[in-house]
């Protein structure tokens, strides 16, 4: 099946500085170059991250008619009953890390997971098509980050099964090698190139 990709050459639909210089990484080892697009996105309350970004998907392909991907992403915490899930973004916004740490102050059970969409659509396309990622770790008992300026969000307090660093003490190519985000995009951009 051949959806008429041309090229090496995708855009991404994020007001993400941080999310697209992971993108731009991944997909430049499978030489496809991608093109950050800051379209304002519907973004839908929802608790599927699917439904969300492909409802985001869509609004910002109908505002460019361009072949695209986006992504949601969210941070499950088993102690806290999958919270903040699809939330996360709001929930570091509203409480941050350390509202987050004090949530879990007296918690022995540290567990969680990122879980990442990634949705990309096309003229092509009757609807999305979704791509999955997920990472396994835990919640540190404090922010742990290399600079003061380095990891976003959840970033300093999730360290992923296997490391010893958190996210935010790892470099991008580090977190790479772990992170929900990179695993759902290269699980995209290894159908992409078979179905360009």
């Amino acid at each position: 099946m051949n959806f008429q990709l041309k090229g090496r050459f995708i855009f991404f639909a994020t007001g993400n500085i941080h999310k697209f210089n992971e993108a731009r990484k991944v997909l430049a080892e499978y030489k496809v170059a991608v093109g950050m697009l800051r379209a304002k996105a519907l973004e839908i309350q929802s608790d599927s991250l699917e439904e969300i970004v492909k409802t985001s998907v869509v609004d910002a392909f109908k505002r460019c008619n361009l072949p695209l991907i986006a992504e949601d992403a969210g941070l499950f915490v088993d102690s806290l009953n999958g919270f903040p899930g699809p939330y996360a973004a709001y929930a570091y916004k509203t409480i941050g890390n350390k509202g987050l740490l004090k949530l879990m102050e007296n918690t022995k059970k540290r567990k969680a997971k990122f879980r990442s969409v990634i949705a990309y659509y096309s003229a092509e396309l009757k609807s999305p098509i979704c791509f999955k990622g997920e990472v396994l770790g835990e919640i540190m008992g404090e922010e742990r980050r290399e600079k003061r300026e380095s990891g976003f969000g959840f970033d300093p307090v999730f360290k992923p099964v296997k490391s010893n660093k958190t996210f935010a003490e790892m470099t991008t190519v580090e977190k790479n090698r772990y992170s929900h985000r990179a695993r759902a995009l290269r699980k995209f951009v290894e159908w992409y190139k078979k179905s360009s």
